[in-house]
């Protein structure tokens, strides 16, 4: 009864805060081409291309994690994606991230959303990308190691408000973590570096953003 009470104060907390969802929603890639994105990476950049409106990662030999970025930061919000991905590879969603030239020559770094198809199953964790490494894996979280769906899409939803980050994989909450680092930075879709001598694909879809303001 307690935690039922709670949980119906936190939302009611909530609604006395945010703006509704309803039509707040807006897309974040167009389908056709990459305005508002910018590649970002290390020496050996991975590749990016459209096909049937979905943004396709490839990853090249010997190459370094790569990035494609908004060219617009984000501070609170919900951002909601569909990814799907070879069971070989390794990627993820950063959030809150920054390029500077102050921090390791430009690269990288910020929160990640975990993609990863291996037996290890920590999709949906939070990763430090560049900075701390994991804050949140899925060790002690045996529903959320069995969200991702290996050879289909899998939807993400992230929820950054202020300190607070919520991440679910396939409507099952994998992360619930506050920090007191950033809180605003672009949003990536990151194709990992990799050894194997083979390319590999990772592809994303339905990609949306709602924007959270106070009333």
């Amino acid at each position: 009864m307690k935690k039922a009470s709670f949980a119906l104060l936190n939302l009611l907390f909530l609604a006395a805060f945010i703006a509704p969802e309803k039509d707040k929603w807006v897309s974040l890639f167009n389908g056709k081409d990459f305005s508002g994105w910018t590649i970002r990476g290390e020496k050996v950049k991975n590749d990016y291309r459209i096909e049937n409106g979905e943004i396709v990662g490839t990853s090249k030999p010997n190459s370094q994690n790569t990035f494609l970025c908004t060219d617009r930061n984000y501070d609170d919000f919900v951002l909601e994606l569909e990814a799907k991905m070879d069971t070989a590879m390794n990627s993820g969603i950063q959030f809150r991230s920054q390029s500077l030239p102050s921090y390791k020559n430009g690269r990288v770094h910020g929160y990640q959303a975990e993609i990863d198809a291996s037996t290890r199953a920590w999709s949906g964790g939070l990763y430090d990308e560049a900075r701390r490494a994991w804050l949140v894996n899925l060790k002690d979280n045996p529903a959320g190691q069995k969200a991702y769906k290996k050879h289909d899409w899998n939807k993400y939803r992230i929820e950054a408000w202020g300190k607070s980050v919520k991440i679910f994989l396939n409507g099952v909450k994998t992360t619930d973590y506050t920090d007191t680092l950033a809180t605003t930075g672009f949003i990536a879709l990151q194709v990992h570096g990799t050894k194997v001598e083979r390319p590999m694909e990772v592809r994303w879809r339905n990609i949306r953003l709602m924007e959270l303001t106070k009333k």
